[in-house]
Order: structure tokens, then sequence, then C-alpha cells
């Protein structure tokens, strides 16, 4: 008994308390705790936060619809005519005629046959492994298993997805190969012709929003028809922002309307708010909107983000200004912060990495930044691998040139300060 109470790992409720504390200590020591700053005005190009007025280089709201008079004019005839909120899921009483017609218009704009909406794309990717992966279809028993092909650095909430189906249903293998390596991709799709895999799916942000580098797809859905696999692509950080009328990466790759299943969110250059998708085949859309447990379970989205949500699809089909204007000023960010000296990760997309090396020097860099009125947010491991450590810049189309120049001009003098240029 008393050998067992000394090698006991048990946790009672003040040590679980004395635990969690001794991490965050941590995380302090090693700088790389992260502090919430608040923002004390609207979202934008320009905010209020810290005492002074702040660049915004951290924030998704890559069309600058989160301000935008028409999105919050659309946001307030929603509030007026449809409620506050349904009170309820999508199968009971939760499905306003807004609702359908706002997955008609997603479905539309992507290319594809339909769409179901979420409480945001987290939820829809885990809706969508666990639904599909890790069910019965087509078969009876356990005889079989399935593989999913997915990159090393996809987005948590498809690793979180394809979690849950691996642990719904153990017949599941993962392989996760190198970022954006389709040569290793591809070996091993030939490696495991003989294996007899009931379902092959290819997992793939469009865009990786830590590295702001986005996925030959144009080669994935030549991959994935020669090996009869499921493509399946996040276009979060794409959708609204890359190809010329902000259809994506699918547009900017000239495979608009070939993916098989697209997932994407409201919460960034559609409005910013939230609420999440998955658009593709209707007979897939269908089948989700009776096995997605995400979708079963929660509340459908309020009325004020469906209309705004709707009104920003309206002003991309409009015409492409915003799209054009939000490229414009990604060209010229990105060629100006190389011209001062500083690092990045090449690309065209507006998430522009500035690279710094430590988690110490991103957390001291975004601190002095804030102190010149630039609001940008350091990323460490876990979320980057360890050694490269960064700012990771967001631009966006409500950003003027002065406010850019401004921002540089933060850079040259913090990075100087601290040695990092």
């Amino acid at each position: 008994m008393g050998q067992a109470s000394q090698t006991s790992k048990k946790l009672g409720v003040k040590s679980i308390y004395q635990a969690l504390s001794s991490e965050l200590d941590k995380a302090r020591e090693s700088k790389t705790y992260k502090v919430e700053v608040p923002v004390d005005s609207i979202q934008g190009g320009v905010v209020q936060a810290a005492g002074r007025s702040q660049v915004m280089l951290a924030s998704n709201n890559y069309l600058g619809l989160a301000n935008h008079p028409r999105i919050r004019e659309a946001a307030r005839k929603g509030l007026e005519t449809h409620g506050y909120g349904l009170a309820s899921v999508r199968f009971l009483c939760g499905t306003q005629k807004i609702h359908l017609e706002l997955e008609e218009r997603i479905a539309r704009f992507l290319g594809t046959e339909a769409a179901i909406l979420h409480s945001s794309c987290f939820a829809a990717n885990e809706a969508l492994f666990a639904a599909l992966v890790g069910s019965d279809l087509g078969v009876t028993g356990n005889d079989y298993r399935d593989v999913i092909y997915s990159d090393q650095l996809n987005h948590a909430s498809i690793i979180d997805g394809i979690r849950l189906a691996r642990i719904a249903v153990k017949t599941t293998d993962v392989r996760a190969y190198k970022h954006n390596d389709l040569a290793q991709m591809k070996s091993w799709l030939e490696e495991d012709k003989v294996k007899d895999y009931r379902m092959s799916v290819i997992a793939t942000d469009g865009v990786f929003s830590m590295e702001g580098e986005y996925a030959d797809l144009a080669d994935f859905v030549k991959t994935a028809r020669e090996n009869d696999a499921l493509l399946f692509v996040d276009e979060s950080h794409a959708t609204g922002v890359l190809g010329e009328t902000g259809r994506g990466t699918p547009e900017q790759c000239g495979v608009h309307g070939k993916i098989d299943v697209i997932s994407g969110t409201l919460g960034k250059a559609l409005g910013g708010a939230n609420g999440g998708f998955i658009a593709g085949k209707k007979v897939l859309v269908d089948y989700l909107r009776q096995k997605s447990r995400p979708y079963t379970f929660s509340n459908s989205l309020p009325p004020a983000i469906v209309c705004a949500a709707i009104e920003a699809i309206n002003m991309l089909e409009e015409d492409n200004s915003l799209v054009s204007r939000l490229h414009q000023n990604t060209d010229y960010f990105r060629k100006e912060i190389k011209r001062l000296g500083f690092k990045i990760l090449e690309g065209i997309h507006p998430i522009v990495p500035v690279m710094v090396g430590e988690a110490s020097t991103a957390m001291d860099m975004s601190s002095h930044l804030l102190d010149e009125g630039v609001y940008v947010r350091g990323l460490w491991y876990p979320v980057v691998p360890k050694g490269e450590a960064r700012l990771r810049v967001q631009i966006s189309a409500d950003h003027q040139v002065q406010d850019l120049d401004k921002a540089l001009s933060a850079f040259a003098k913090v990075g100087k300060n601290l040695g990092v240029i």
C-alpha cells in the first residue's frame, strides 16, 4: 500500500491547480505566454488599442468587410427581419430561408453543387471526417480500412477531425506527407494500391495559415483523379483572397469547380464574424445533414451573420475591386519589407511571415511594435517549428498606403534596435 502511494501519479484538485500554475509560469519565463491585447474600436485597417492608434496587421479581415457599411447594414436588417437567433438546431426549427439561400450562394460562388453551414470551419472539418471516414459507409462489419493523406502543416481542425474519425473507427490509416511534398504523397499512393483501401482521401489546406503559401491544386486534382481519391481542400484563408475574383486557390490554380470537397469560413474575408461550411456534391451535403454531429447538435447561425455573409458574396460577385486592392497592398508590403532587410517567406498571399528565429525575439518585437503603433502578433513553437518563430503580418484591402508605410517605418526601427536587421 505504501509503495503504491509513493508511485501514484494521481493529482488531487489542489495539485491540479498547482500544476497548471507551474506550466503558466514556465510560459512566462520563456516569453511564450500569449497576451491578449484588447482592441478598443471596431475592426479595421487602423484600430484603437493599448491607448493609441494602431495599424492592424494581425486580422483575417482581408477585404476590409468587418466594418464595411454594406455588411453592417445587411447585419442590421437581418436582425430586424429575422431576429437575434433561432434558439434551435437546423433540423428542428432552426432553418430559415436565408440559411438555405446562403448555402446556395456559397455553392454557386465556389463552383460546387451544394453547401452546408456549420458554426465554424473548425466544426465543419471535424464533422466531415467523423461522418465520412468514421462511418460504416458502403460496408458491413469492420472488415475494411480507409487512408487519409494529409499535409504535415494542415490546420489543427483537419488534424483533430482525422483524430476523431480514428477514435470512432479504428480502421483508418493516416499518411502525413512532408509539407507540399506531392512526390512523397504520390509514392505512397502508388505503394498503397495493393492494400485495397475502402476509401482514399487527400486532405490539404488551400492556403497554409502560418506560411502564406498555397497548394498546387492543379497537380492535386490530377493526382486525385488518377488514384480515385477524394480531394478535400480547406479554403479558409483563400476564399475572397486568391484568384482574380476571390474564388480562392482553385481559381488561382485554374481548377475552379474541380475540387471534390471544400471547407471554408465566414469569419475571415467574408465579413469576419463567425460560421463555416462544407461545399461539394449534393449527395455528400445531404449525407452530412443526416450524419454530421456538429451540425445536428449545434444551434444554427444567427440571422445577422447569415445576411451579412450573403451581402459579402454579393459584393464579390458584383466586382473584384476589393480583391484587386488587396493584391496591390500585399505586393507593395512584400517588396518593401524585403527592401528593409527582413527575411520573409516568399509568396503572393496577404499572410506575410516575417521570420525572426526565436520565440523571445518574436514576443519582444511584437511588444515594441505595439509601442510604435503597429498591432502584429508573434507565432512560435508548437504553432510553428522550433527556431522558426515569426511575426505573421496580415494585409487588408482596408489599409491605405500611408498605413503600410507607417508599419514599415516601425518595423525598420524595431528591427534595428533588436538586431533582427
